[in-house]
């Protein structure tokens, strides 16, 4: 099935919009620092889609998705630093042809666990799988044990720190709190000129595009229905003979494989990896973005992303003391007055906008469906199992936005 076919006009036309903005309107705008920068920021958007499929629509707060952006660029820069690390470039090592931080820590022969990322189809192949493997044990370890809401999100915290000081203290095979830098060809091609950031800056901007066509497809499918319904009332779900540990593994590992690819991008963009980026804070940053855009919305992740990254990134600039107080002003206005964030105040424009127009006698009313396309269960949070015969308020009309799972 075409992913396109099941969209609908809107969201064609909004693809559009964001194409344009990112592709044509922004590097006709933006000098090659702002548009790396820019670049830099749509990595991070990733995590933010991510979080749509497994917080917006499955209900399951992660705080700790940095441990897969890591995952994802770690991979990409340990292939980056061995391109780099020739026995010709490092023949002032003590043990040429390892990377430097390695030879710095008396190492001499390279880690059996980096043999694999010499070659870039085993990186590529690495950087998609590791992510969702550790996601899938994550997830059935906890799920199958009904583990969710505060306690999850508790859990998944304490795994990026532990992950973040296991990275730290093994300076010798990860590079330690400097993380891996000093990364300078992919394949031959220096990525640190010019055309190099211009040329990752597309890809970025078309892979973020794609990721976001693949979560829309998902969210308009019968399986974002299940999620929908697993998010509002999982246990009725469950009594419908649904897995539902099974429904949360799979997009926990869905949204651990599409921050990974932002990670892997990160690495390309900016040129190296660190632990910085996989702990507490930055995950509890990704979850910001996802919030102030809208954790319902697809395209409010990406456009609350960009616009609390541009914020940060102005007012550290203009108010290099009170950046943080700015910042944290605008979060907690969000939290206050917007709650369903950007995506939640542009519905509200559309529903206003639509009662104003003239109802036609057997047209649909403004709301009979949902924005987001993965609706709402009805009021008393029944869900119709797939074959199961129809109760007597089933043959009744079906409230507006229900979930039904046919």
């Amino acid at each position: 099935m075409n992913p396109l076919s099941t969209l609908r006009r809107h969201d064609l036309l909004s693809l559009a919009i964001l194409a344009v903005i990112i592709l044509i309107i922004l590097p006709l705008m933006l000098d090659i620092f702002r548009l790396n920068l820019v670049g830099k920021y749509l990595t991070y958007a990733f995590v933010a889609v991510g979080l749509v499929l497994c917080w917006g629509m499955g209900g399951i707060l992660s705080l700790g998705q940095g441990v897969f952006f890591g995952l994802g660029g770690y991979g990409m820069a340990m292939f980056l630093k061995l391109e780099s690390s020739t026995p010709e470039a490092t023949a002032i090592q003590s043990t040429p042809g390892i990377p430097d931080f390695m030879d710095w820590n008396q190492l001499t022969e390279l880690p059996v666990f980096w043999l694999p990322f010499q070659s870039f189809t085993l990186t590529v192949i690495a950087i998609l799988v590791v992510p969702a493997l550790f996601a899938a044990f994550i997830g059935f370890a906890m799920f199958s044990r009904r583990v969710s809401g505060v306690y999850f999100a508790i859990i998944t915290q304490a795994i990026a720190l532990i992950l973040t000081v296991l990275v730290i203290g093994q300076q010798g095979f990860t590079g330690g709190v400097n993380g891996i830098t000093d990364l300078r060809t992919l394949l031959g091609w220096d990525i640190r000129t010019d055309t190099a950031r211009y040329a990752f800056y597309y890809i970025n901007g078309v892979l973020l595009i794609g990721a976001m066509v693949a979560a829309l497809f998902v969210q308009r499918s019968r399986l974002g229905r299940l999620l929908t319904a697993v998010r509002v009332s999982e246990d009725r779900v469950r009594f419908s003979g649904y897995s539902v540990a099974h429904l949360k593994t799979f997009v926990f590992c869905a949204a651990a494989v599409v921050s990974a690819i932002g990670g892997a991008m990160f690495t390309l963009q900016v040129g190296f990896m660190s632990p910085t980026l996989i702990g507490i804070v930055p995950s509890i940053e990704m979850v910001i973005y996802c919030a102030v855009g809208g954790r319902l919305s697809v395209f409010g992740a990406v456009y609350g992303t960009l616009l609390v990254n541009g914020l940060k990134t102005s007012l550290s600039e203009s108010f290099p003391e009170l950046w943080l107080f700015g910042l944290g002003a605008v979060f907690i206005a969000v939290v206050m007055f917007f709650p369903n964030g950007l995506a939640g105040v542009y519905q509200s424009v559309r529903d206003r906008l639509g009662k104003r127009r003239a109802v036609r006698p057997g047209s649909v009313a403004p709301g009979a469906s949902s924005a987001n396309g993965d609706g709402l269960v009805p009021a008393d949070g029944t869900v119709a199992a797939e074959g199961s015969p129809p109760s007597q308020d089933a043959r009744a009309p079906v409230p507006a936005g229900a979930v039904t799972l046919s």
